[in-house]
C-alpha cells in the first residue's frame, strides 16, 4: 500500500507516492532488533540512500543501526512499531527531502566536504539553499555523501562497464574519449571553480572574506563533533562556556550568546541549572534582578527549564545552608515575582520531596521552610476563584444597606410608620440622584408617591 510522500497533503491524486514502511521485529532480549523490510523501495521513492532514513531513526530513537546493502537489510536495534517509524519518517522527509519553497520532494543533496556544508536544490522550482547542520544525521551525511553511497557507487560502476563494452564494440580510441567526457568532465569544472576561488584572494577584501568562511566552517565542524558527544560532555562544554564569559567580565551582555550555545549543544532545558551554579551565591536576591534577562531566555513558558531552576536553587541552598535556608520563602517569592517560576510549577514541586539534587533530609527542610509561601500561593488562587462570587454578593448587599440606612432615618424623623416598605427603593434612588436634598423636604415626594398608613386605627 502506498502513501503520499508529504503526508500533510491529503489529496489522493498526489503524484509523489512511497510504499508504507514494513517493520519486522527479530530476536529476543538484548539482541532484539527491527528490520525495515522495504527500506530500499522507500528510499528510492524519496531519492535518498537507504542508509539516511535508517540512520535518522537511530538518531531519533537513540539506538544503533546496521546496514547490509548486499542483502538489502537495514536494521534499527530494539523493538519498534511500523506506525511509530512511519511517523518518524515524516520528520526525515520534512527536514531532508521536501523543498523549503514549494514542498515538493524533487530535491538533491550536495555535500561540500571542505566547507562541511550540505546544500539542497529543487528540480521543481529551482530553489537552492543550505540545510541546518545541527541534526546528528548531518554528521553522517557529511561523512557519507550521496555520491559515495554503496548503491550509487554500484550503479556508477555498472554504467562505466556498459560504456566500456559499448566502446569496444565501436572500436578505436574514440571510446576512451567518450569515457573521459563522461567521467572526468566534472573534475575539470570543479578545478575551474577552485581556480576562481584562489584568484579572489589577491585582494585584501577577498582574503578577509576567505578567513570568515574558514571560521564558519570550523564552527560547523565543531558543531558536528559536539553533537556526537554524551549529554554529560555537552553540559560540561556549556558550563565552561558560561564560566569563561563570567571570568572575562562579558557575562552581563552575553545572554543571547549563552542561549545560542545551549541550543547548539541541545542542553537548553538544563541551562538554568548551570546558570544557578555560576551566577548565584548567598546574595541571590540581588542577583535575580541582575541576571533576570539571562534566566528568562530559558524559563519563559518552559516548565522543564523552571524545574531545573528549582533544582539549581536546592543545590545553592546546600552550598550556603546557614544563610539561605531561613530565607527560602523570600527567595522563592523573588523568583516568582521575576516571572522565572510559574505558580503551577512551584505547587507541583511542593507536592513531592525529591533527593535528585540534595539529600532527602535537606530537601524536607527546604520544603518545610517554603510551606508559608506555598500556602500563600494556594490561598491567593482560592481567593481569585471566589472573587467573582463575592462581587455578586456585594451588589446584593448594597441594596440591603441602602434600605436599612433609609429606614433608620425615616424612623428617627417619625416617617417609618407612614411609608410603605415597597417605596424605600424609590426614595433611595431619588436621594442618591440628588432629587431629594435632605430628609426634611420629603413632603414634595409624598405628593407624587402613593403612601398608606401602616398603623391600624
Amino acid at each position: 500500500m502506498s502513501v503520499n510522500v508529504n503526508r500533510s497533503v491529503s489529496d489522493q491524486f498526489y503524484r509523489y507516492k512511497m510504499p508504507r514502511l514494513i517493520a519486522k521485529v527479530e530476536g529476543k532480549g538484548n539482541g532484539i532488533k527491527t528490520v525495515i523490510v522495504n527500506m530500499v523501495d522507500v528510499a528510492k521513492a524519496l531519492n535518498r540512500p537507504p542508509t539516511y532514513p535508517t540512520k535518522f531513526f537511530g538518531c531519533e530513537l537513540g539506538a544503533q543501526t546496521q546496514f547490509d546493502a548486499k542483502n538489502d537489510r537495514y536494521i534499527v536495534n530494539g523493538s519498534h512499531e511500523a506506525n511509530k517509524l512511519q511517523d518518524m519518517l515524516d520528520g526525515f522527509i520534512r527536514k531532508f527531502v521536501l523543498c523549503s519553497e514549494c514542498d515538493n520532494p524533487e530535491t538533491d543533496l550536495h555535500v561540500n566536504a571542505k566547507k562541511q556544508t550540505i546544500g539542497s536544490s529543487c528540480k521543481a522550482c529551482g530553489n537552492r539553499g543550505m540545510l541546518d547542520t545541527r541534526h546528528k544525521l548531518c554528521t553522517f551525511i557529511l561523512k557519507n555523501p550521496p555520491e559515495s553511497d554503496s548503491s550509487c557507487v554500484k550503479e556508477k560502476k555498472e554504467k562505466e562497464k556498459k560504456n566500456r563494452k559499448k566502446d569496444k564494440e565501436n572500436g578505436s580510441g574514440s571510446g576512451e574519449a567518450g569515457n573521459h567526457n563522461d567521467i572526468d568532465a566534472p573534475d575539470v569544472v570543479d578545478g575551474e571553480e577552485d581556480d576562481d576561488d584562489w584568484a579572489e584572494e589577491t585582494t585584501e577584501e577577498a582574503q578577509r572574506r576567505r578567513m570568515e568562511e574558514i571560521s564558519d566552517h570550523a564552527k560547523n565542524l565543531t558543531l558536528s563533533e559536539d553533537l556526537e558527544k554524551t549529554l554529560e560532555e555537552r553540559v560540561n562544554i556549556f558550563y565552561n562556556f558560561v564560566k569563561q564569559k563570567k571570568e572575562s567580565g562579558a557575562i552581563d551582555s552575553a545572554d543571547k550568546e549563552i542561549l545560542a550555545e545551549a541550543e547548539r549543544l541541545d542542553v537548553r532545558a538544563m541551562g538554568p541549572l548551570i546558570l544557578s551554579e555560576l551566577l548565584f551565591d548567598e546574595n541571590i536576591r540581588d542577583q535575580i534582578k541582575k541576571f533576570k534577562r539571562h534566566f528568562l531566555r530559558f524559563c519563559h513558558n518552559d516548565k522543564k527549564a523552571q524545574k531545573y531552576l528549582l533544582g539549581g536553587f536546592e543545590c545553592l541552598v546546600k552550598l550556603h545552608q546557614s544563610q539561605l535556608l531561613p530565607r527560602v520563602p523570600i527567595i522563592l517569592k523573588a523568583l516568582y515575582d521575576a516571572d522565572l517560576l510559574e505558580e503551577d510549577v512551584i505547587l507541583m514541586w511542593a507536592e513531592k520531596v525529591s533527593k535528585k539534587y540534595v539529600s532527602k533530609e535537606l530537601a524536607k527542610e527546604i520544603h518545610a521552610k517554603a510551606a508559608p509561601f506555598v500556602k500563600w500561593l494556594k490561598e491567593a488562587e482560592e481567593e481569585s476563584e471566589g472573587s467573582e462570587a463575592e462581587e455578586e454578593e456585594d451588589d446584593e448587599n448594597v441594596e440591603v444597606i441602602y434600605y436599612t440606612f433609609f429606614f433608620f432615618h425615616f424612623f428617627t424623623v417619625g416617617l417609618a410608620p407612614v411609608i410603605h416598605k415597597a417605596l424605600y427603593p424609590v426614595i433611595a434612588a431619588r436621594f442618591i440622584s440628588g432629587k431629594i436634598s435632605s430628609f426634611s423636604n420629603l413632603s414634595s415626594l409624598f405628593s407624587t408617591v402613593q403612601c398608606r398608613c401602616c398603623i391600624n386605627n
